[in-house]
């Protein structure tokens, strides 16, 4: 065990396992490279602004401290934190990956998989408060503040040990023929596990959507409200995104385990795979405000603020007059006797998140 925590320092190691998986080596900075990191340096930056803002607006207006609204914005901060993650690996990439150590390249590539199991376990806990809503189960009780940020913190706790078990000694230093051709450091098993993982649990986020349609469905018209509807909507959209945007990186880390070194020249493209994977999170902040105008609202007020001559009374005469807020039924909200609005949700037309 103490030898192979002793190749965590060594320089060469990385170039070992790159020569051996690799078919070539893309060490020069091309025009075409250079354009291309750019792009995703500047998508991640919109990332990142676009969940800063949510979570601005969720952590400001106390309308959104509902359950739902705390597992939104548990969402958008690992969306944040993925932004953070792919610029770091962008910049530490290319030329410069041949430069790390293994405990480096262990941070760069274990960052992106602890924000992606931490979005992962937020559209899970997501899944479990519509069932807990619609369903009229009592979970949180009079301390549901707390077992949420229980819950929450959970998630994130679990993330970091699932990202952070190459660094503990899963990995395949020392034993070349393990090693996973997309990310040489790693183990194949270790890939697999992982995205088994995952796979089990979108599996039983979508068993738990299509077991709360059918209680909507054969509910009465109280729960099968067009409110409860369009939440219902929303977090099914969010969840299609997520499986749309990483359905091809997860099949390329699945072929990676079934294909020996150099069989699968598709793997030396991985790369598209996962930047394509990244849209997820600049599409989730686009899904919340667009399904939600009261959140869309609080999200543009911090740039409403820049435009000159909008002041308060400005934004007040801009509102839209007529419309009148209607509590929606959520889990911290289940009691018959409470009638505090915890999801606000606009009539006419006007949708939810």
């Amino acid at each position: 065990m103490g030898s192979l925590y002793s190749e965590y320092l060594n320089p060469n190691k990385v170039q070992e396992h790159y020569n051996y998986t690799k078919e070539t080596l893309e060490t020069q900075e091309t025009t075409s490279r250079q354009v291309a990191s750019a792009f995703i340096v500047i998508l991640c930056c919109a990332i990142v602004v676009e969940n800063l803002l949510v979570l601005i607006a969720v952590a400001r207006n106390s309308k959104f401290h509902s359950a739902m609204y705390l597992f939104l914005g548990n969402l958008a901060a690992s969306d944040l934190l993925a932004g953070v993650a792919f610029v770091a690996n962008t910049l530490l990439s290319g030329s410069v990956t041949l430069r790390l150590t293994p405990v480096q390249w262990f941070a760069r590539e274990g960052s992106a998989f602890i924000t992606l199991s931490a979005s992962v376990f937020s559209l899970l806990a997501i899944a479990i408060e519509r069932h807990v809503a619609i369903a009229k189960v009592k979970l949180y009780g009079s301390d549901k503040s707390c077992r949420m940020l229980l819950l929450i913190g959970a998630s994130w706790l679990i993330s970091l040990v699932l990202g952070g078990l190459p660094i503990l000694g899963w990995n395949c230093l020392g034993h070349l023929e393990a090693c996973s051709t997309v990310l040489p450091l790693y183990a194949k098993h270790y890939v697999l596990c992982v995205v088994t993982i995952f796979s089990i649990i979108l599996l039983a986020i979508v068993a738990l959507y299509v077991r709360i349609y059918c209680v909507v469905r054969s509910s009465h018209a109280d729960v099968a409200a067009p409110q409860t509807l369009a939440l219902l909507k929303t977090v099914t959209i969010v969840l299609g995104v997520f499986i749309v945007c990483w359905l091809p990186a997860f099949s390329i880390l699945l072929l990676d385990y079934a294909c020996p070194v150099h069989s699968c020249p598709i793997l030396y493209k991985a790369h598209y795979f996962f930047a394509f994977s990244t849209l997820n999170s600049l599409l989730n902040p686009v899904i919340y405000t667009w399904r939600s105008r009261d959140l869309r609202r609080e999200v543009l007020r911090p740039l409403q603020c820049c435009r000159p001559g909008v002041g308060v009374q400005g934004r007040r005469r801009g509102g839209t007059p007529g419309h009148h807020l209607l509590p929606l039924r959520s889990s911290s909200s289940l009691e018959r006797g409470m009638h505090m609005p915890t999801s606000p949700t606009f009539l006419e037309g006007n949708t939810v998140v």
